[in-house]
Order: C-alpha cells, then sequence, then structure tokens
C-alpha cells in the first residue's frame, strides 16, 4: 500500500445497545489525532464528518433495543460505502459494532460490482454471530457478522445486495461467544482463533493463512476492529470488557501483517466510549493501531506521555 485516500465517515451509532457513549468515539478519535497521523504517512484523507440514520417507518420491537434506529444506520451506512469505495478506503469511525451492519454490507456490494470476492477480518472479543432471534440481551451490535453472512431472522433489515460466504470470514482474539452463536458457527466454515489458539501458537499463523487466501482470491479486504480485541490493561474505554485480549505487540504485528498483504479496501474502528476512556488512552491506542495498519512501522512509534 502506498498513498492512499483515506475517507473517513464518522458513524456515531450508539443504538446497538442500551449503554450511551460510543456517539462520542468518531470525535475522540479525531480529536486523538487520527488525521494528522495518515498525513504523516503521505496519504491524502477526506473526512465527510458525522452521518445521521436514515429515517425509518418500522415497529418497534419490545426485545430488540432501538431496532428502527440501526435499521436506519444500516440503510445510511452501507449507502456511504458504496459511495465512498470507488474514491478510496473508507474508514468508519465508530460508534458501536452495530455500525457493521451497514458498512459491511455496502462494502461487499461494492465487490461484487468490481467482480472480486469481499473478504471480513473480525478483530473482537465476541462473534457477534447472533440474529435477532438469538440474541439474549436483544443488543444489536452482537448481530452484524450474522446479518452479512446471510443468516435467517433479519427481514426488518435491508436485504443483502451480497451476502459474503461464510468461508470468507476470520475471526481472532475471540473469548466470549453465546452458546447459541457457538451453535451456528459450528455450522459454518467462517476461521475461528480465540486467545488460547494465541497464547498456544501465536497470532501471526492464523492471520497469514487468512491473507494467503484473499491474495490467491485476488479479493478485497473488509477488517473491523472492535476496542475490546485488544486486553482492557490497554484499552479501557468500552463497555463490554472481557480480560486477556490481545497484547501491545500482537494487535501492532496484525496491523503491520494486514498493511504488508496490500489487501485492505475499508476498516472499522468500533465500539470506542470516551466516557470510560482515561485521559484518551484508547482512542490514542485506536489511532495508533490505524498508523500501523496504514504504514507506520514499529521503529518510528513516537514516546507518549500519559502524565
Amino acid at each position: 500500500m502506498n498513498q492512499t485516500h483515506c475517507i473517513l465517515i464518522g458513524a456515531p451509532v450508539d443504538s446497538g445497545k442500551r449503554r450511551d457513549g460510543c456517539l462520542m468515539g468518531p470525535d475522540a478519535l479525531r480529536v486523538a489525532g487520527l488525521i494528522d497521523q495518515l498525513t504523516a504517512l503521505g496519504h491524502t484523507v477526506a473526512d465527510l464528518g458525522n452521518l445521521a440514520p436514515e429515517p425509518v417507518d418500522i415497529p418497534a420491537d419490545a426485545h430488540l433495543h432501538d431496532l428502527p434506529t440501526t435499521v436506519g444506520w444500516t440503510r445510511t451506512l452501507a449507502r456511504a460505502a458504496r459511495q465512498a469505495a470507488p474514491q478510496g478506503l473508507p474508514i468508519f469511525l465508530g460508534g458501536d459494532h452495530a455500525l457493521s451492519l451497514g458498512s459491511v454490507a455496502g462494502m461487499a456490494a461494492h465487490a461484487a460490482e468490481q467482480g472480486r470476492p469481499l473478504f471480513l477480518l473480525w478483530l473482537d472479543a465476541h462473534s457477534d454471530f447472533n440474529t435477532p432471534q438469538t440474541t439474549r440481551s436483544g443488543h444489536l451490535h452482537g448481530t452484524p457478522v450474522a446479518y452479512v453472512t446471510g443468516q435467517p431472522g433479519f427481514e426488518a433489515f435491508p436485504p443483502l445486495a451480497a451476502p459474503i460466504p461464510s468461508d470468507r470470514v476470520a475471526m481472532i482474539g475471540l473469548r466470549s461467544v453465546d452458546p447459541a452463536e457457538r451453535t451456528m458457527l459450528a455450522e459454518t466454515d467462517i476461521a475461528l482463533t480465540d486467545m488460547r489458539m494465541i497464547d498456544e501458537h501465536g497470532i501471526a499463523g492464523p492471520l497469514a493463512a487468512f491473507l494467503d487466501r484473499i491474495r490467491a482470491a485476488d479479493g478485497l479486504l473488509h477488517v473491523s476492529l472492535d476496542v475490546d480485541f485488544l486486553d482492557p490493561g490497554l484499552a479501557p474505554a468500552v463497555g463490554t470488557t472481557v480480560p486477556g485480549g490481545a497484547s501491545f505487540r500482537e494487535a501492532h504485528l496484525v496491523m503491520e501483517m494486514l498493511h504488508d498483504s496490500g489487501c485492505l479496501a475499508a476498516l472499522d474502528l468500533v465500539e470506542l466510549n470516551p466516557f470510560l476512556d482515561e485521559r484518551g488512552r484508547t482512542a490514542s491506542a485506536m489511532v495508533d493501531l490505524a498508523a500501523s495498519l496504514m504504514g507506520r512501522r514499529i521503529f518510528d512509534r513516537p514516546t507518549r506521555s500519559y502524565a
């Protein structure tokens, strides 16, 4: 990846769960220096500002939290992805992970229009493979992968232009999966790498194998990076903390390998809740990871002070 035109799409989605705060995420990422980091690496940046959900006329659901707003966001972000992708690299600034219902669906439609397969890398403590029927919490931020792979139960959502076959999805960093998700995942070809596998064998091998498949297929890659992929000791500003996440070096190794692959077509930065942060630590960590993904090497890393 040489010079890239990065298109920042603010997605202050806060409807995917009941705990408020992720709507502040896009602006926190900007304040943490994302644009400066990208331009320092030689990339050009267009910031589209923060979008808003399309109004939708569907009934609320007693079990699902704020279904109409999330469907509206899905429509808005799918359209934004399709419009931005031909012009550069869309970077979706979240917002909770419900934003990926739209961002990934839109990128899959774009890839289909280009005659190329879209692959999805899910960097997350959770598999987000519930459906509106299986979710116990009613939180729709736990459903995007089920939706974009065409699982049943999403009749309230926009029909998918191009569902992603499950064998084009990899999840790395798993350590909290619901029983219903585990049952459904066992019936798919999704590549699953949990933290025990990473502890025993390292993080590079599963990622390298996935990237080899993408290159062999001349595919495009959508990376969806959840704050809780990281260990909460590094990134506390998330409402779904799960101990035992990726370390600083593991996370940056993933980013550097993704950069080297040249496959990146879109990026989600999700679940940052600045209300829970400590002097901007988590926002800065996410910006640092984005910089590694866009070409900054480990020996170029600046020294930071949080005093």
